[in-house]
């Protein structure tokens, strides 16, 4: 009986034993599995874009407006339009007191009245002075009459023609006076230049403008159909900017949503802002549908180069082979283990590649730093060329 216990816990023990290699076998395992899962870090090839790029922000403006402005001096008597009205060429806008240069005007016209009065009395002084001189030279003529009257009447004559030559160039001040001045009195009534709507109004009903040093502005009008981004570009980056080039933009009310356009001109101009010179550049973009507003922010995109519809992984994923920058390994897994594979880099941005040859959608390529599930790699692959025409700048990243 006792030798039976002494079995039985032997055997007992021997299971224990059994139970427990088991268990740490069987844990060394999983863990030895979630070491591989941790260390191998993978991305799945899909087909994209990449895009090279210059940013700068930028600003939202009218391209085609009008500051309308007052020519003459006084009060602003009446405004007939505010913000947000759609005018028409030629629609009144506003009106400034018209009292001084009416009566200006009217001053004008009595002073010519009177001149032309004069005007009439010398010429009948002129053909007075005209019929004596004659009179006075066919008597002298016959000895009736003497030199020193023939002198007097002559002299007489050239007299009256000067006289009424100086009331016509008179006259003609004074027309030139009341022109200017009707030109002024119609100046007291503002037209619209041009079809458009009410964007601002710097002055309001009531106030006196003074237009003497310089023309005060009243109102703009804005043709809102087509906006145009001010973007203030870098003195680095606008060597590369070119009118026609292709440019999207995003506002800040609607950071999703990027907006086509292109490049209308580089303004030569530059701008200091502390300290870095900045230039302006102009593009052009639809806003029929009014979504844009003056002043809105654009973060604004120059397409320098594209890349559509290529194979695209972690620029990081790739090691450079060369100088060149545009052939790169890629360690990809295959059902025998992890290659390297040569590839040929199309275009690549800061953080992306878009490849050209040697990477198809749906390889998985191996991140660096992870080691594979056969622990080293396989020689590369002899069918996954190199290929050529790769873009990048030199060093291989941008």
């Amino acid at each position: 009986m006792m030798r039976n216990q002494r079995s039985r816990r032997w055997l007992y023990g021997v299971l224990a034993a059994l139970g427990l290699v088991l268990a740490l076998a069987g844990g060394y395992a999983y863990w030895q599995g979630r070491q591989a899962d941790t260390a191998e870090q993978t991305v799945t090839v899909q087909l994209g874009d990449v895009e090279k790029t210059v940013t700068a922000l930028g600003s939202l403006q009218p391209k085609d407006y009008v500051d309308v402005g007052a020519q003459v001096s006084g009060q602003l008597r009446r405004v007939h339009v505010d913000v947000g009205d759609v005018v028409k060429k030629g629609q009144l806008l506003a009106e400034i007191d018209p009292d001084v240069y009416r009566a200006r005007v009217e001053g004008d016209r009595a002073s010519l009245r009177d001149l032309e009065a004069q005007l009439a009395r010398q010429q009948a002084v002129l053909r007075l002075a005209t019929l004596t001189a004659g009179r006075t030279r066919a008597l002298a003529e016959i000895g009736a009459a003497s030199h020193e009257t023939l002198e007097q009447d002559a002299a007489a004559l050239d007299e009256a023609r000067a006289s009424l030559a100086s009331i016509r160039a008179q006259i003609d001040k004074a027309r030139s006076t009341l022109s200017g001045d009707e030109a002024n009195l119609g100046y007291t009534r503002i037209y619209a230049p041009m079809d458009g709507t009410v964007v601002s109004l710097a002055l309001l009903q009531g106030q006196t403008i003074n237009a003497n040093q310089q023309a005060p502005t009243i109102l703009r009008i804005a043709h809102l159909d087509v906006m145009t981004v001010h973007a203030q570009v870098a003195e680095a980056d606008v060597p590369r900017i070119r009118p026609g080039m292709p440019v999207y933009f995003t506002t800040l009310g609607d950071a999703r949503r990027k907006l086509q356009a292109t490049v209308r001109q580089v303004l030569p101009t530059p701008e200091k802002v502390n300290d870095v010179v900045l230039y302006t550049v102009l593009a052009d973009v639809d806003n029929r549908d009014r979504s844009l507003m003056t002043d809105m922010t654009a973060q604004t995109f120059f397409v320098l180069d594209a890349a559509r519809r290529l194979p695209v992984v972690p620029l990081a994923a790739l090691r450079p082979v060369g100088e060149d920058g545009r052939h790169y390994l890629a360690r990809v897994r295959t059902a025998n283990g992890v290659v390297r594979r040569p590839v040929t880099v199309r275009l690549a941005s800061r953080t992306q590649a878009a490849i050209e040859s040697g990477l198809k959608a749906g390889d998985v390529v191996v991140l660096p730093g992870a080691t594979g599930a056969t622990g080293r790699d396989r020689a590369p692959s002899r069918r996954a060329g190199a290929g050529s025409g790769g873009m990048l700048p030199p060093g291989g990243r941008p």
